[in-house]
Parts: C-alpha cells; structure tokens; sequence
C-alpha cells in the first residue's frame, strides 16, 4: 500500500499536469479561432480560381497549345512525389498518426514505382527518415508562421521539377479541416492539373489570347492548392490539439478524484490503526 506522501506527490504531480494540459487548451483554442478564419476565407479564392482556370482551359480546348503546357503532361506514373503535411509537435491526439499511417498505405500502394517523399512538418520527417525513405525535401516550422510565400516557393520548386520531367505526378496527403471534432484525410493529386474536371463552363470575354492566359494561371494554381493546403492542415492540427488537451485535462480531474478518495481511506485507516494500538495498550495496562 502506497504511503501517504507517495499519494500526495503523485496527486500534486497529476495537478501540474492538468495546469500544463489546460493552458495548452487554451492556447489552442486561440490559435485555432484565427487559423480558422484563414482557411474559411481562402476557400472561396481556391474554389473560384479553380472554375476560372477550368473555363479558361475550355476556351482553349481546341488549341494545340494547351496540350503543351508541361504542367498538363500526362504522363505514365512511374515516379510520384508525395508531398506530406504533418505537425511540428506531438500531443495532438490522433493527428499525425492518422497522417503517417495513410503515408504508409500510400507507399504500399505504388511499391512497384519510385516515391519520392517531401515532408512539411517534423513528425513525418522524423517518422521516414528513421526507416531511410526516400526524402528529398523538408520543412520545418513553417506552421507557426504560415505564409503565401513559403507556398509558393515550394511550389516553383514543384512545378520546375515537373516540367523537366524529373517526376510524373504529385500528390498532396493532408487532414482537411472540417470542423472542431472532425478532420477528413485528404489525398489529392496536384501535378499534373486536371482541369477538366473542375467548375462548370463560363464564357469570358478576353483582353488577351486564352492560351497565354492559362499558361500564367497553371503555375499560380500549384501555389494556392498547398496554400490552401497548408491552411487546413494547420486548423486540423489546432483543432485536434485543443480537443486532445481537453480530454486529458478531464482524465486529469477524475485521476485527482480518485487518488483524493483513495488517499483519505489510506489516512482513516491509518488513523483507525492508530487508534486502536492506543486503545489495545491502554486495556493492557
């Protein structure tokens, strides 16, 4: 049986313990309130430049220029890029697991052709370069501060990759934030651009040839996907945090509970046995 100041350091140590889980709720919450307004605000910008490039590609369609756009090559995929967004830090309850898991599956899946992995976020990256992955990009950090340029700079990056023909298609693994208690795993093919499958049909009246016109927006349209990207992945990541941090706040309550409960028989019973000893030597005499 466990002495009373063994229950009272281990009650004061599940105490601390909530104090820091529930500041990180806190801190969470905030965080997410303003990563959230971000991605509801980038949203209809993507969905809207995804129907305009889609109606620019109709108006071209016929052109025998839009076939030579290397960000439209289709190709047969033997080498893939798999782009992997993940967290910088831990205690986010299921979130990087779910993340690296589909990673896996996705390696599985194209066992038989070259996947080459490019990780955003410090979970992933640590989880396949100790199982010597085929890395051949990292970022770190970019969570905290979450800006278009970094986007876009990985997606030139991307793109010029593509367009020399070094990789046959990418794709995008992401939790798409769908609200507080849900994120929906997404795999999403970015490169080559599958314009044709977007939007419904618009005529534009244009100042400029059609043709030129697509071949300015295909590169912009890489820069917003992992934008966009991006956004969701960061509120995913708060929202799942802030929920993960509750619940272990709440765990850490009912602990405090029954250690208190047990800590007070402890104590009644020692002072029972107390008693009795006293009452037994004062029969005695």
């Amino acid at each position: 049986m466990p002495s009373l100041i063994d229950l009272r350091r281990r009650i004061r140590s599940v105490r601390n313990t909530q104090h820091f889980t529930k500041a990180m709720k806190m801190v969470s919450a905030a965080r997410l309130r303003r990563a959230q307004a971000r991605v509801l605000a980038a949203r209809p910008y993507a969905t809207i430049f995804g129907q305009v490039l889609a109606n620019v590609a109709a108006a071209v369609a016929g052109d025998e220029r839009l076939g030579m756009h290397p960000l439209l090559a289709q190709r047969p995929e033997r080498r893939i890029l798999l782009v992997l967004l993940t967290a910088d830090r831990g205690l986010a309850g299921a979130f990087n697991t779910n993340l690296i898991k589909a990673s896996q599956q996705f390696l599985e899946k194209h066992s038989g052709v070259t996947v080459e992995l490019e990780t955003i976020g410090r979970k992933g990256r640590d989880f396949h370069r100790k199982r010597q992955a085929g890395i051949v990009a990292e970022y770190t950090g970019i969570s905290q501060r979450m800006e278009y340029a970094q986007a876009a700079a990985i997606a030139r990056e991307i793109a010029g990759r593509f367009e020399r023909a070094e990789i046959d298609a990418v794709y995008l693994l992401y939790n798409e934030f769908k609200s507080l208690l849900a994120a929906r795993l997404t795999v999403r093919r970015l490169l080559p651009v599958a314009v044709a499958e977007q939007g419904r049909r618009i005529d534009y009246i244009y100042e400029q040839p059609p043709a030129e016109l697509l071949r300015r927006l295909l590169p912009r349209y890489a820069e917003i996907e992992i934008y966009q990207a991006m956004l969701e992945s960061a509120a995913a990541e708060h929202a799942a945090r802030m929920t993960a941090m509750d619940q272990a706040t709440t765990n850490a309550g009912e602990m405090i509970a029954s250690l208190t409960l047990y800590m007070n028989r402890v104590r009644q019973a020692s002072i029972t046995k107390e008693i009795i000893e006293v009452v037994s030597g004062a029969g005695a005499q």
